[in-house]
């Protein structure tokens, strides 16, 4: 894989050669190499009974391919000061941001935004577990090679000189590396290679580049590498403004919002091909499966709200645990500096608010699936309430507007594409003791729902608005759960979203297959209002009978003219087609349409290529999927 050629590369380049005294097996290349190598190798080495010395450099991306592209031309202010000093600067966005490990506290600073977060070992993880902390030291910089291991390198790579360049005005000997054809068979080593531009005054490498046939070319530039006086303490502190915002945060909070950063690169989503009718089992657990339908998976829950915990966490342990560092630690972190304030903690605040409120069957699901998946129940519950920020649209035809006058209910979810969420898309059908069946367009970790329908005929989606921090009622994921699960039909339906009591401001779209019905609300914590089918508001000017359209902006003027353009003639295909750009958002992470009436449905999820309304729709039937299974 290209990551994994890209990380041999720079492992390659920081290898301590404790070759020196082989000189008979080496030539001068390869002796020149092995100097190159050393003074990379130098810079994470705490010198012994020598005074401290503090590295720095310019690194310059200058080719990323097989990477991401946004890191092309990008440039990395770095300092190293062996064993536990590290400081980079770069510009992302038009802003400037620092990072820093100072001993045992971490870093990170946005001046522009007048925000940084220092991550402490003495601060919570929790504020509903005060004395659960982040103290285990942190360990010193060094490579995660020992030297038994990498001795062995310079034995199964070839190196040619080839004729001298610049690299700026510095004159550099160019070298050429490359595994050995053996040492690629045995060791599993990529056939790539690897050059450097070494500068001749101290045999430090000013330039180096990864060059591999499945297309990963990544090439950086050192510029005005050296080893300088040792920097006082106080120069690796974090220098606030007068006026900036700085909150001390539990360190373990910082350091996993740098791995879940560093891991994200370069991930991809595959497009999916053609349909087959593949369609198999691959795990069970207790009355729980998880089953692969055309490569896609669904995931079958069934039984008390403990049990379809543990089936979850089990079935699905690596995607819930990556989703929860994704949305806790990637989102809610990362976007702390772009609002400016502390995302973790404005969730964790109004946990404390929606908690009162919440049905004690989810907790203890949510519960049973963090012990399952090897998670604390805090990291599950909190990732819980992230839906509370999606925002989308939806809209329901039937009766006229359809060629056969069939219910069609179509949900687009608008909501931070790219981020990692596509990794954990599944579908979810939930079999509880109590209530309704029903599917769940979601997430590996989601046990709540934006996206559903019920074996009732009743289908739902979303569509957020504002009003945030208005938390005293039932999360909004919690209250769809609670409409599939108790509603039998549409008046039902609505009856329950009216009771609530609701948080911030959303819009949604229901539909009962059963009346042929649909109906459209706004709501917010203190306000209710129905918008039926061939109704006009204020927010939604036309009126369009026997259907009922959601959504913002020009995107809605785009809905309603395809309606109006295609009226009488929608079937599920047309159907799906109404969800693409630009009534989609390019965030558009998935798409569902819902045929109630049949239990039909289709899913589509973002790719790295695409919005989902842009990719292929997987065709289920709830009720097929519900169906006990044939005993041999």
């Amino acid at each position: 894989m290209p990551q994994a050629a890209v990380c041999l590369a720079v492992a390659v380049l920081l290898l301590p050669l404790l070759l020196s005294a082989q000189e008979t097996q080496t030539n001068a290349p390869a002796q020149f190499f092995v100097k190159a190598v050393a003074q990379l190798v130098a810079i994470f080495e705490s010198p012994t009974n020598q005074t401290p010395r503090t590295f720095t450099t310019t690194v310059k991306v200058i080719k990323a391919e097989g990477l991401p592209k946004e890191i092309e031309g990008r440039e990395l202010e770095l300092a190293v000061q062996a064993p536990e000093h590290i400081r980079l600067v770069a510009s992302w966005d038009r802003q400037s941001y620092s990072a820093c490990r100072d001993g045992q506290e971490v870093w990170i600073y946005a001046p522009g935004k007048q925000f940084g977060l220092l991550g402490s070992p003495d601060k919570a993880l929790f504020a509903t577990a005060p004395t659960v902390k982040d103290t285990k030291p942190m360990g010193a910089l060094k490579l995660p090679f020992s030297s038994e291991q990498l001795a062995v390198l310079p034995f199964v790579t070839d190196v040619k000189a080839l004729p001298d360049e610049k690299v700026g005005a510095t004159q550099c000997r160019v070298l050429k590396v490359t595994a050995k054809p053996e040492a690629i068979e045995a060791l599993k080593l990529p056939q790539g290679t690897l050059q450097l531009w070494v500068r001749e005054s101290d045999s430090f490498p000013l330039r180096v580049a990864y060059r591999e046939g499945k297309g990963t070319d990544v090439q950086i530039e050192l510029a005005d590498p050296q080893f300088r006086e040792a920097w006082p303490a106080a120069q690796w502190k974090l220098k606030p403004a007068a006026d900036d915002k700085i909150e001390t945060v539990a360190r373990a909070h910082v350091t996993r919002f740098v791995n879940v950063l560093l891991a994200s690169l370069g991930q991809k989503i595959p497009t999916l091909g053609p349909a087959t009718g593949e369609h198999h089992i691959v795990a069970r657990e207790g009355n729980g499966r998880l089953e692969v339908v055309d490569g896609t998976r669904v995931l079958v829950l069934k039984g008390t709200p403990e049990e379809m915990g543990h089936q979850q966490g089990v079935l699905l342990k690596k995607d819930v645990r990556q989703l929860v560092d994704r949305i806790l630690f990637g989102v809610g972190v990362g976007s702390s500096f772009e609002k400016g304030e502390w995302v973790f903690g404005d969730i964790e605040a109004a946990q404390q608010r929606l908690n009162p409120f919440m049905d004690e069957r989810y907790l203890r699901e949510m519960d049973s699936l963090a012990s399952a998946a090897g998670l604390p129940k805090e990291e599950v519950r909190l990732a819980n309430f992230f839906p509370e920020m999606f925002h989308c649209s939806g809209f329901a035809l039937y009766g006229k507007s359809t060629v056969d006058g069939r219910l069609y209910h179509g949900r687009i979810l608008d909501y931070m594409r790219g981020m990692g969420l596509e990794q954990s898309a599944i579908v979810m059908v939930f079999q509880p003791d109590r209530g309704n069946a029903w599917v769940n367009v979601g997430y590996a970790g989601f046990i709540g729902s934006v996206t559903a329908m019920n074996e009732k005929h009743v289908a739902i989606g979303e569509m957020g608005g504002k009003g945030q921090g208005h938390w005293d009622g039932k999360p909004m994921a919690e209250l769809v759960r609670e409409v599939m699960e108790k509603a039998n039909t549409l008046d039902e339906a609505v009856e329950i979203m009216r009771k609530g009591p609701r948080t911030c401001e959303y819009y949604f779209v229901i539909s009962d297959a059963k009346s042929n019905r649909a109906v459209g609300i706004a709501a917010t914590s203190d306000k209710f209002e129905t918008i039926l089918p061939g109704q006009s508001h204020p927010l939604l000017p036309h009126a369009i009978p026997d259907a009922v359209l959601m959504s913002a902006g020009d995107r809605y003027e785009e809905l309603t003219r395809r309606v109006q353009a295609n009226y009488g003639k929608f079937d599920a295909e047309s159907a799906r087609d109404l969800m693409k750009r630009p009534v989609c958002m390019t965030s558009n992470l998935h798409c569902a349409l819902f045929e109630p009436g049949s239990l039909d449905f289709w899913v589509a999820n973002a790719d790295s290529k695409s919005p989902a309304a842009h990719t292929r729709f997987t065709h289920y039937n709830l009720a097929e999927i519900l169906q006990p299974e044939k005993t041999q």
